[in-house]
């Protein structure tokens, strides 16, 4: 290998500066963008009304008391299935998407693209469209050039500090989280999670941006595997477009296709790449090469989509001169129906394991050193770890019993009675005992399998029961 190559390989990065454009995706970003950061940074600030017991904030990650609170809905450490049903459910929503559409998760949705979009406005307001940008960057350093750096990075670290900010409001009520910030008395874990985003969200929506997507994101690697012929992604129509050039006099109509190489794709762009070349892996399909070129041929009077969406199996139809099939012909076809099958299939089934949910949710574990104990009277005793967890959202009662072995008593450790009392939204450890009296067949044999059920004394109908084994004699 040549000096000059590797040169060429370890060159500096010469930053991006897209150009402004207006459009149809261009809107559509902007709302999406809107919407998207909307949630982010408003979310935990909608309270919810749980009652008295309960924290208020709709949506809160109790990393304390091991809960997790969506609206309506609270999910337990021992239900992390939901948590990975609904992260499988997005993984397939991902594939689903990608096969009809390409990557438009990444060129609408993505948070690096969402940020990077929003770090790009500040950059053009302070320091104006492609051109001044592109001028200013070669410029030598002065006043002016720092003036405007300054600025631009004060107004970029704000935004990745209120980044930061949003993401602890999210682990702690939020108007109290920001009084303990204001004053200072916060923990250092908070200062220094809201410290780490606000610098990855700076460098990454500022400084790294498209470097992000194309070295350290790996979707741009794995959706060839998602994408086949009828995926719908952006293209360029080579047959109408080229050969390229401006019309000049005394030129034959058709000397040049309608692409006037007016490079306008290619200065939107904020992966800095030309679509004319073809499929490439940095594309995240954001559609600014739409509207850029649409803006184009109505200014030369040519027709629009010269650039647009457009599957492989219409390029070579349009190439043929017949008509592409219709959109939906390539939305819904067996690749996309098999993942929107298991997409809804995997939400039903998180729906009703939500609403069959019990509001009680206990647990027993025999002790197994001893596993027996002859009392002085021959009975037989069994002593049990008794986990009970009441998730009704205020204090209850529950009373233990054993209600299919009539030979088998059931206490509790320190309470007179089978009726316990359990706070909302909380655990009760306790020790329990199963005694089998003398003589009976409980006691006499190896092993007795035993259901203990929890129910409310005021309506006996809502209960649950585990089951566990009676230790006997064995003689």
């Amino acid at each position: 290998m040549s000096s000059s190559d590797e040169n060429h390989l370890y060159s500096k990065r010469e930053p991006i500066f897209p150009r402004r454009v207006y459009g149809a995706f261009r809107n559509l970003k902007w709302g999406l963008m809107a919407f998207t950061l909307g949630i982010y940074y408003l979310t935990p600030w909608i309270r919810w009304d749980r009652g008295p017991n309960l924290p208020d904030q709709a949506v809160l990650v109790d990393l304390v008391n091991r809960r997790f609170f969506f609206f309506m809905i609270e999910i337990w450490p021992q239900e992390f299935y939901f948590v990975a049903g609904l992260l499988i459910m997005a993984g397939i929503g991902l594939f689903l998407f990608t096969s009809a559409l390409g990557r438009v998760w990444c060129g609408y949705a993505c948070p690096q693209t969402v940020w990077t979009d929003l770090f790009i406005l500040v950059e053009r307001w302070i320091e104006g469209d492609r051109n001044a940008r592109v001028r200013l960057h070669h410029q030598k350093w002065g006043a002016e050039k720092i003036r405007k750096y300054l600025f631009k990075w004060a107004v970029w670290l704000l935004i990745g500090l209120a980044t930061g900010g949003a993401w602890v409001f999210y682990f702690m009520d939020a108007p109290e989280l920001l009084h303990h910030l204001l004053t200072f008395s916060a923990s250092a874990y908070a200062y220094g999670t809201i410290a780490i985003l606000t610098m990855t969200t700076f460098l990454f929506g500022g400084f790294f941006r498209e470097q992000v997507c194309m070295y350290a994101c790996p979707w741009p690697r794995i959706q060839g595997a998602m994408m086949d012929e009828d995926t719908l992604t952006i293209g360029y129509r080579d047959w109408r477009g080229e050969p390229r050039g401006k019309q000049r006099k005394g030129e034959a109509p058709d000397a040049h296709g309608d692409c006037i190489d007016c490079m306008a794709c290619v200065n939107v762009c904020p992966m800095g790449i030309d679509i004319r070349d073809g499929q490439q892996m940095e594309c995240i399909t954001c559609g600014l090469c739409i509207d850029a070129c649409n803006d184009i041929m109505d200014k030369i009077g040519k027709p629009r989509g010269l650039i647009g969406y457009m599957a492989l199996t219409d390029e070579i139809r349009e190439r043929d001169g017949k008509p592409p099939k219709s959109i939906w012909s390539h939305v819904f076809r067996v690749r996309t129906i098999v993942y929107t099958v298991l997409w809804s299939g995997i939400g039903v089934a998180l729906l009703l394991a939500l609403f069959l949910r019990s509001d009680i949710d206990m647990s027993i574990s025999p002790i197994r050193n001893p596993t027996f104990v002859v009392l002085s009277d021959g009975s037989v005793r069994n002593a049990y770890d008794f986990r009970l967890r009441n998730m009704f959202g205020e204090p209850r009662a529950f009373r233990l019993t054993v209600a299919e072995n009539p030979n088998i008593v059931l206490t509790i450790e320190g309470v007179d009675g089978q009726v316990v009392t359990v706070e909302a939204d909380e655990q009760l450890n306790q020790r329990v005992y199963l005694t089998a009296a003398s003589g009976s067949a409980e006691s006499r044999a190896d092993t007795t399998p035993v259901r203990i059920w929890v129910s409310l004394p005021d309506t006996p109908a809502t209960r649950i029961y585990e089951e566990t084994v009676f230790n006997g004699r064995g003689r």
